[in-house]
């Protein structure tokens, strides 16, 4: 049976002026459904490249990636657009929630871009809030929000259209050790009780600590899988 994250060879070249930088070099990896595994690396190490791959976020330059069975590396925008809206929820270090919008309006936004009715929106939005713990807090805008209660809006946000990946990238970046803690045991329990996939970037070990496969990446290669 095929693992449901598949990559072979993957390799990603940027080009910089008259130099080409070698990011992901040759790259094979698979991750089955279910798992929740930490990438973890130096800075420039690629981690963030492959988290961008394996998100549809970027093409490799090179290589083959499945995911859930389907070739990827190779579709088009707008393909890669319906994947990620449709199978992939991600949560990045910043929050990246909208200043002027509630917190309910900021989770029902991947449901907008893909044409659902308004009531439908409002109540999947609702119950995405309440399985992350701020019900309460739906009409909040960010400001009014801790940053731990930002980062649960983005993790409902991220949970909105029933993905079967999360993807982290420094989920607990930017917020202290009690509330990274929190977080991580949400991640945690969304990956036990949910069966949600989940690949977080992170260079802190005790944030890894918490998934059950540490990947490690140096120069572009993965030099490391425990």
């Amino acid at each position: 049976m095929p693992s449901f994250i598949e990559v072979e060879n993957l390799v990603k070249i940027y080009r910089m002026g008259n130099v080409d930088f070698h990011a992901v070099r040759g790259v094979s990896l698979a991750i089955d459904e279910g798992e929740f595994v930490a990438v973890m690396g130096a800075s420039g190490s690629g981690k963030s490249t492959f988290m961008n791959i394996i998100g549809c976020l970027d093409k490799p330059t090179a290589g083959n990636y499945l995911l859930d069975g389907q070739e990827v590396a190779s579709l088009s925008k707008d393909k890669l657009a319906g994947i990620r809206n449709k199978k992939i929820g991600f949560v990045f270090q910043s929050f990246n929630l909208l200043q002027r919008m509630s917190a309910l309006q900021n989770v029902e936004l991947p449901l907008l871009y893909n044409g659902s009715p308004v009531k439908d929106r409002k109540i999947r939005a609702l119950a995405a809030l309440k399985s992350v713990g701020l019900e309460d807090r739906a009409y909040h805008r960010p400001s009014q929000l801790s940053g731990g209660q930002q980062q649960r809006v983005a993790i409902a946000r991220a949970l909105i259209n029933n993905p079967s990946l999360i993807l982290a990238d420094e989920p607990t970046g930017n917020l202290d050790s009690q509330t990274s803690i929190e977080i991580m045991t949400l991640f945690k329990r969304l990956n036990k009780e949910h069966g949600i996939t989940i690949v977080m970037v992170t260079h802190e070990p005790d944030i890894a600590a918490y998934a059950d496969r540490h990947v490690y990446f140096k120069d572009g290669k993965v030099v490391k899988d425990e």
